[in-house]
């Protein structure tokens, strides 16, 4: 039996730049692993809210679909996260009363913020 998740690869056109969208977007996102272009398997690993993310070169999603990573975050949290969001001139949508949050990166991965108040 599974005991927790161990990574979650997604498929993106630029690693590298999908990386830093994650670290620019989340405060806690680092970036274990660059990318090494002569490697046949080119990818970036990013760690985030415990989790491995390998953002792996290749062609994502044509479109968004209902797939998404959904975070569990504070209010103030998601606030902050939408601030960066605009800095980063990134569109997002609120939904639920404000309770959550949905953005997409650059290849139609959707994540969504969901406020849970401890």
């Amino acid at each position: 039996m599974p005991h927790a998740l161990s990574h979650i690869a997604l498929i993106v056109s630029h690693p590298t730049r999908s990386a830093e969208l994650l670290t620019g977007v989340f405060e806690d996102a680092r970036i274990l692993r660059e990318e090494d272009p002569g490697d046949s398997h080119p990818e970036v690993i990013v760690q985030l809210a415990g989790l491995e993310f390998a953002l792996i070169r290749g062609q994502g999603p044509a479109a968004r679909n209902g797939d998404h990573i959904a975070f569990a975050v504070t209010k103030q949290e998601q606030l902050a996260c939408a601030a960066r969001l605009d800095a980063l001139a990134l569109d997002y949508q609120m939904a639920r009363g404000d309770t959550a949050l949905y953005f997409s990166d650059y290849d139609n991965h959707v994540f969504e913020l969901e406020v849970v108040e401890e």
